[in-house]
């Protein structure tokens, strides 16, 4: 790496790149809101069914878009080694490749929703909703992929938006929950141990994981890139 490289400030991609994956956990944790409570169930006179349904397929349009532009200006940035390949292909690239991995799980699985989703009228019922399925999934890899890759995983601004993100999920989560119980109890029992499992899983891994000492290392940061990494972290602190 050369000098003016290490000692260059970050460029207009980097920043793109944190808030355009920001924006697309922020979007996908409202899609994902919707899905659980279920859109068809939840209409009044002013908000209707197809107003309701409307609104979570263009949240999960725009989920996308910004999840497109967040892997353009992460391949764009010439800080870390990503290639247009890493996005598609998990745990293939050299910039840590188990959390960037994790980021490639989430946008196949979330391109196969969209994909499907487009084709609706083509596919059976039965094979649409086991895909569509997978948005679910989705939600906790693109959250572990940020804790992981993420610059910001330390700033309050974005523990804010972390924390506010899962409150959301858990209450959509538990809403469906007691609305519909006892029925089919064995599945909104499982929902719920799920969604508290991740939860507490957080909670424990956290402080020892990304909040912890040397994260960038132990991430799987390039040796090359840890010096420029703490000067770049220091320097969107100011």
């Amino acid at each position: 790496m050369t000098t003016s490289l290490a000692t260059a400030g970050p460029s207009i991609y980097w920043y793109l790149t944190r808030s355009t994956g920001a924006v697309a956990l922020l979007l996908l944790t409202f899609a994902i809101a919707l899905g659980v409570l279920d859109v068809k169930r939840f209409s009044t006179p002013r908000w209707p069914r197809f107003i309701v349904d409307s609104l979570h397929r263009n949240v999960s349009l725009l989920a996308m878009v910004f999840l497109l532009l967040h892997i353009l200006t992460s391949v764009l940035d010439s800080f870390a080694p990503i290639s247009l390949l890493d996005a598609f292909i998990p745990f293939a690239g050299s910039y840590r490749p188990f959390w960037l991995g994790l980021g490639a799980v989430a946008f196949d699985l979330l391109l196969a929703v969209t994909i499907t989703s487009l084709l609706r009228q083509r596919m059976g019922y039965a094979s649409w909703r086991a895909i569509h399925w997978l948005t679910y999934a989705s939600w906790p890899i693109a959250l572990l992929h940020g804790f992981g890759t993420g610059s910001d995983v330390k700033q309050t601004w974005f523990l804010g938006l972390s924390i506010g993100c899962m409150v959301i999920v858990l209450a959509a989560v538990l809403a469906r929950v007691i609305s519909g119980w006892p029925e089919h109890l064995g599945l909104r029992g499982t929902a719920l141990a799920g969604a508290g499992a991740f939860s507490l899983f957080l909670l424990l891994w956290l402080p020892g994981g990304p909040l912890g000492s040397e994260w960038a290392r132990r991430s799987g940061t390039p040796a090359s890139l840890l010096a420029h990494t703490t000067t770049t972290t220091q320097s969107s602190r100011r």
